[in-house]
């Protein structure tokens, strides 16, 4: 499994004529089959896709029913434990607690690699390995 950041889901539901190269890929990786995702991710999907300053909102309840689709996927929800382990990656590696809690979700699932536009491409933390889909597009 790849877990992926929320990037990949905005991309894949975007409408801007600039991302659709983004979005084609995004849509690539959900339909692989093979992705995993988080609560926060989730969450994080909610609020950015519905923010009434983006061009291409959604409404609630396109966005409510693309989350209850995104279920589909395994999802780990971030945990007392979880939370614990992002407090010491992100100090470890000078990151976010935000994107810790991204790592820490992986791992939790067993997920090698993250697939996100917002860490660092190639960047290994302690066994999860970071890898921008979007880099060539």
């Amino acid at each position: 499994m790849r877990f992926v950041d929320t990037n990949v889901l905005l991309y894949a539901v975007s409408r801007e004529p600039a991302e659709q190269a983004k979005a084609q890929v995004a849509n690539e990786i959900l339909d692989a089959g093979d992705a995993a995702l988080s609560t926060q991710v989730l969450q994080e999907f909610y609020v950015q896709a519905t923010r009434t300053t983006r061009r291409d909102a959604l409404s609630h309840e396109q966005a409510r029913g693309l989350v209850e689709t995104f279920l589909g996927f395994p999802v780990q929800a971030i945990t007392t434990a979880i939370v614990l382990a992002a407090t010491e990656t992100g100090h470890r590696f000078g990151i976010s607690y935000w994107d810790a809690a991204i790592i820490e979700a992986s791992r939790a699932l067993g997920c090698g690699v993250v697939l996100s536009e917002d860490l660092s491409d190639g960047e290994d933390y302690a066994g999860v390995r970071v890898e921008n889909p979007f880099r060539d597009g």
